[in-house]
């Protein structure tokens, strides 16, 4: 995993307007907590923050220079806002080399299945435990010419050095289906639409180019006896 050296600053002012100002100035408000401290309030440079949390993700390891003193963190909570997307606020859990954390990684699939495969991600992240310095960054899952019928399981999953799994062995991450037909998918939506009482409406037939001819020609013969009338 990626570690990243960010210059925090101590942070005195609180409240809602406190942080509008320090979101203003492109700074992040920040709490920094663990190993029985006090909580400790600080300030992040809002650029290099951001560009930490894409490089290395949820699990980003922050090396923070508070007051001249580096302390290692790692992100316990980020709040983002949900429609802009910037950094609102972020809660860092303190830690040490060597330290054995708990955190959820992310899956991620190589590779393309076999034909006619669909692929079901049952779960697209996995809880292990790791040193808090060698966080892995994703497992990776290889489906690479996979048949219908394949199923990936945490035993198949490998795993670095020193990052063991926390889910039974027996949990099913990939399971590789049947891609259903668009005649399949059709009447699916026909059952689930019965079940839940939907009646479709019939479609008007098409009207042929000879009859509608006929109709327009007969609409018109009676239009002009009734001007002559």
């Amino acid at each position: 995993m990626s570690e990243s050296n960010i210059q925090a600053e101590p942070r005195t002012e609180f409240g809602k307007g406190a942080a509008r100002r320090i979101r203003r100035a492109d700074k992040v408000p920040a709490v920094l907590y663990g190993h029985g401290t006090d909580p400790v309030h600080i300030t992040l440079p809002g650029h290099d923050t951001m560009l930490a949390l894409k490089h290395g993700g949820a699990n980003a390891l922050l090396t923070l220079t508070v007051d001249g003193k580096e302390q290692l963190a790692l992100p316990k909570q980020i709040q983002r806002d949900p429609i802009k997307g910037f950094l609102e606020h972020l809660d860092l859990i303190l830690v040490r080399k060597g330290e054995k954390v708990t955190v959820e990684i992310p899956v991620h699939l190589n590779g393309e299945p076999g034909p006619d495969a669909l692929v079901v991600t049952e779960h697209s992240t996995i809880t292990v435990e790791a040193e808090a310095t060698h966080i892995p960054e994703y497992v990776e899952v290889s489906i690479e010419g996979a048949e219908v019928g394949t199923q990936i399981f945490v035993r198949d999953l490998e795993m670095p050095s020193g990052s063991t799994i926390l889910a039974d062995e027996d949990t099913l991450i990939v399971n590789i289906t049947h891609a259903p037909t668009a005649e399949e998918l059709e009447a699916e939506l026909e059952e689930a639409e019965a079940e839940a009482g939907i009646e479709r409406e019939e479609a008007e037939e098409p009207v042929a180019e000879g009859e509608a001819a006929a109709g327009e020609g007969e609409a018109a013969a009676e239009g002009g006896t009734a001007e002559e009338e």
